[in-house]
Protein backbone atom coordinates (compact mmCIF):
# COMPACT_ATOMS: atom_id res chain seq x y z
CA UNK A 1 0.00 0.00 0.00
CA UNK A 2 2.84 2.65 0.89
CA UNK A 3 4.42 1.45 -2.38
CA UNK A 4 1.65 2.26 -4.02
CA UNK A 5 1.19 5.43 -3.12
CA UNK A 6 4.90 6.63 -3.40
CA UNK A 7 4.50 5.57 -6.80
CA UNK A 8 1.32 7.40 -7.38
CA UNK A 9 2.65 10.67 -5.72
CA UNK A 10 5.54 10.12 -8.21
CA UNK A 11 3.53 9.67 -10.95
CA UNK A 12 1.29 12.74 -10.30
CA UNK A 13 4.45 14.76 -9.55
CA UNK A 14 5.79 14.15 -12.98
CA UNK A 15 2.46 14.70 -14.59
CA UNK A 16 2.01 18.31 -13.08
CA UNK A 17 5.93 18.84 -14.13
CA UNK A 18 4.80 18.04 -17.71
CA UNK A 19 1.96 20.43 -17.62
CA UNK A 20 4.51 23.38 -16.48
CA UNK A 21 4.61 26.08 -19.10
CA UNK A 22 7.70 28.31 -19.84
CA UNK A 23 7.73 31.50 -18.74
CA UNK A 24 5.85 33.83 -21.12
CA UNK A 25 8.29 35.48 -23.33
CA UNK A 26 9.11 39.67 -22.52
CA UNK A 27 8.09 42.00 -24.47
CA UNK A 28 11.03 44.66 -24.64
CA UNK A 29 10.32 48.50 -26.31
CA UNK A 30 12.48 50.66 -28.39
CA UNK A 31 13.23 54.11 -28.60
CA UNK A 32 13.82 55.47 -32.31
CA UNK A 33 16.77 58.41 -31.10
CA UNK A 34 18.74 59.80 -34.07
CA UNK A 35 21.98 61.45 -32.93
CA UNK A 36 21.30 65.37 -33.49
CA UNK A 37 23.90 67.28 -35.79
CA UNK A 38 27.06 68.74 -34.40
CA UNK A 39 25.93 72.46 -35.56
CA UNK A 40 23.19 74.82 -37.42
CA UNK A 41 23.82 75.71 -40.88
CA UNK A 42 25.65 79.14 -41.49
CA UNK A 43 22.61 80.15 -43.20
CA UNK A 44 19.12 78.98 -43.11
CA UNK A 45 18.36 77.37 -46.24
CA UNK A 46 14.49 77.97 -45.75
CA UNK A 47 13.31 81.12 -45.08
CA UNK A 48 9.69 80.45 -43.56
CA UNK A 49 8.19 77.76 -41.64
CA UNK A 50 8.71 74.50 -42.62
CA UNK A 51 5.80 72.00 -41.36
CA UNK A 52 7.06 68.49 -41.23
CA UNK A 53 3.65 65.80 -42.28
CA UNK A 54 3.48 62.55 -40.31
CA UNK A 55 5.38 60.15 -42.95
CA UNK A 56 3.22 57.20 -45.33
CA UNK A 57 4.28 53.28 -45.13
CA UNK A 58 2.87 50.04 -45.30
CA UNK A 59 0.91 48.22 -43.35
CA UNK A 60 3.65 46.46 -41.78
CA UNK A 61 6.29 48.83 -42.04
CA UNK A 62 3.57 51.53 -39.91
CA UNK A 63 3.25 48.93 -37.02
CA UNK A 64 5.04 49.59 -33.71
CA UNK A 65 6.72 45.44 -34.35
CA UNK A 66 9.91 45.83 -35.41
CA UNK A 67 10.10 44.47 -38.91
CA UNK A 68 13.12 42.21 -40.04
CA UNK A 69 13.99 40.32 -43.36
CA UNK A 70 16.52 37.21 -43.96
CA UNK A 71 19.39 37.57 -46.26
CA UNK A 72 18.82 34.42 -48.16
CA UNK A 73 15.10 35.08 -48.81
CA UNK A 74 15.01 39.44 -49.24
CA UNK A 75 11.61 39.35 -50.35
CA UNK A 76 9.57 38.20 -47.66
CA UNK A 77 9.44 40.65 -44.06
CA UNK A 78 8.60 39.61 -40.93
CA UNK A 79 7.82 41.27 -37.81
CA UNK A 80 9.04 39.95 -34.42
CA UNK A 81 6.50 39.11 -31.74
CA UNK A 82 8.31 40.29 -28.79
CA UNK A 83 10.12 43.59 -30.12
CA UNK A 84 8.25 46.96 -30.39
CA UNK A 85 8.86 50.56 -31.08
CA UNK A 86 7.33 52.33 -28.43
CA UNK A 87 5.22 54.19 -31.17
CA UNK A 88 4.38 53.73 -34.83
CA UNK A 89 7.59 54.75 -36.73
CA UNK A 90 5.72 57.25 -38.75
CA UNK A 91 5.81 59.54 -36.05
CA UNK A 92 8.61 58.41 -34.13
CA UNK A 93 10.92 59.27 -37.70
CA UNK A 94 8.99 62.27 -38.44
CA UNK A 95 9.60 63.88 -34.44
CA UNK A 96 13.15 62.67 -34.82
CA UNK A 97 13.61 64.64 -38.62
CA UNK A 98 11.65 67.58 -36.81
CA UNK A 99 14.39 67.59 -34.16
CA UNK A 100 16.92 67.28 -36.16
CA UNK A 101 15.85 70.03 -38.90
CA UNK A 102 15.29 72.56 -35.91
CA UNK A 103 18.82 71.57 -33.90
CA UNK A 104 20.40 71.86 -37.97
CA UNK A 105 18.75 75.33 -38.37
CA UNK A 106 16.94 74.06 -41.72
CA UNK A 107 14.51 76.87 -41.76
CA UNK A 108 13.30 79.66 -39.73
CA UNK A 109 10.67 77.17 -37.79
CA UNK A 110 9.78 73.73 -37.85
CA UNK A 111 6.67 72.55 -36.92
CA UNK A 112 4.19 69.78 -37.40
CA UNK A 113 0.67 69.90 -38.29
CA UNK A 114 -0.73 69.49 -34.54
CA UNK A 115 0.11 73.34 -34.01
CA UNK A 116 -2.21 74.46 -36.87
CA UNK A 117 -0.57 77.12 -38.17
CA UNK A 118 -0.18 78.07 -41.75
CA UNK A 119 3.09 77.22 -43.28
CA UNK A 120 5.00 78.48 -45.68
CA UNK A 121 6.99 75.06 -46.51
CA UNK A 122 5.33 71.38 -46.47
CA UNK A 123 7.69 68.31 -45.85
CA UNK A 124 6.07 65.39 -46.52
CA UNK A 125 7.71 61.52 -46.64
CA UNK A 126 7.55 57.96 -46.99
CA UNK A 127 9.03 54.97 -45.66
CA UNK A 128 9.56 52.78 -48.10
CA UNK A 129 11.58 50.35 -45.43
CA UNK A 130 12.76 50.01 -42.11
CA UNK A 131 13.99 46.98 -41.32
CA UNK A 132 16.95 44.46 -40.27
CA UNK A 133 18.25 42.09 -42.51
CA UNK A 134 19.15 38.78 -40.57
CA UNK A 135 22.14 36.86 -41.78
CA UNK A 136 25.79 36.21 -41.53
CA UNK A 137 26.71 39.72 -41.53
CA UNK A 138 23.87 41.41 -40.04
CA UNK A 139 22.46 44.61 -41.00
CA UNK A 140 19.55 47.60 -41.29
CA UNK A 141 18.04 48.91 -44.32
CA UNK A 142 16.25 52.14 -44.07
CA UNK A 143 14.91 53.70 -47.86
CA UNK A 144 12.87 57.57 -46.88
CA UNK A 145 11.41 59.07 -49.56
CA UNK A 146 11.23 62.73 -49.32
CA UNK A 147 9.04 65.62 -50.85
CA UNK A 148 9.62 69.34 -49.95
CA UNK A 149 7.01 71.82 -51.52
CA UNK A 150 6.88 75.61 -51.49
CA UNK A 151 3.20 76.73 -50.55
CA UNK A 152 3.76 80.34 -51.20
CA UNK A 153 4.82 79.40 -54.79
CA UNK A 154 2.90 76.17 -55.27
CA UNK A 155 5.84 74.87 -56.50
CA UNK A 156 7.89 71.29 -55.85
CA UNK A 157 11.26 72.25 -54.91
CA UNK A 158 12.77 69.07 -54.20
CA UNK A 159 11.35 65.06 -53.78
CA UNK A 160 14.71 62.81 -52.93
CA UNK A 161 14.61 59.36 -52.17
CA UNK A 162 17.40 58.36 -49.48
CA UNK A 163 18.73 54.76 -48.55
CA UNK A 164 20.89 53.72 -45.67
CA UNK A 165 22.55 49.93 -45.33
CA UNK A 166 24.73 49.20 -42.98
CA UNK A 167 26.18 46.66 -40.47
CA UNK A 168 24.87 46.15 -37.07
CA UNK A 169 27.32 45.27 -34.47
CA UNK A 170 25.74 41.93 -33.45
CA UNK A 171 22.75 40.18 -34.48
CA UNK A 172 20.34 41.23 -32.39
CA UNK A 173 17.07 43.40 -31.76
CA UNK A 174 18.80 46.50 -29.76
CA UNK A 175 22.26 46.29 -31.89
CA UNK A 176 19.38 46.54 -35.25
CA UNK A 177 17.83 49.55 -33.71
CA UNK A 178 21.18 51.36 -32.45
CA UNK A 179 22.23 51.02 -36.22
CA UNK A 180 18.35 52.45 -37.40
CA UNK A 181 19.26 55.60 -35.06
CA UNK A 182 22.19 56.07 -36.70
CA UNK A 183 21.12 55.78 -40.36
CA UNK A 184 18.16 57.73 -39.65
CA UNK A 185 20.52 60.75 -38.65
CA UNK A 186 23.06 59.97 -41.64
CA UNK A 187 19.69 60.14 -43.87
CA UNK A 188 18.92 64.15 -42.37
CA UNK A 189 22.36 64.98 -42.68
CA UNK A 190 22.15 64.36 -46.43
CA UNK A 191 18.68 65.95 -47.15
CA UNK A 192 19.80 69.06 -44.95
CA UNK A 193 23.10 69.26 -47.08
CA UNK A 194 20.41 68.93 -49.77
CA UNK A 195 18.72 71.54 -48.61
CA UNK A 196 21.78 73.68 -48.00
CA UNK A 197 22.60 73.56 -51.92
CA UNK A 198 19.44 75.07 -52.88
Amino acid sequence: MKTTRLLLSALFAVLLASCAQPPVPQDHFYRMEAPMPAGSLAKTPLAGTLEVARLQADGLTAGRPIVYSDAANPLEANEYHYHFWTDTPTVMLRDELVSYLRNAGAAKTVITPEMRLEPDFVLTGRIKRMEQIRGTVPKVLISLELALRDRREDRLVLVKTYRMEGETPGPGVAAAVGAMNAGAAEIFARFVADLAAL
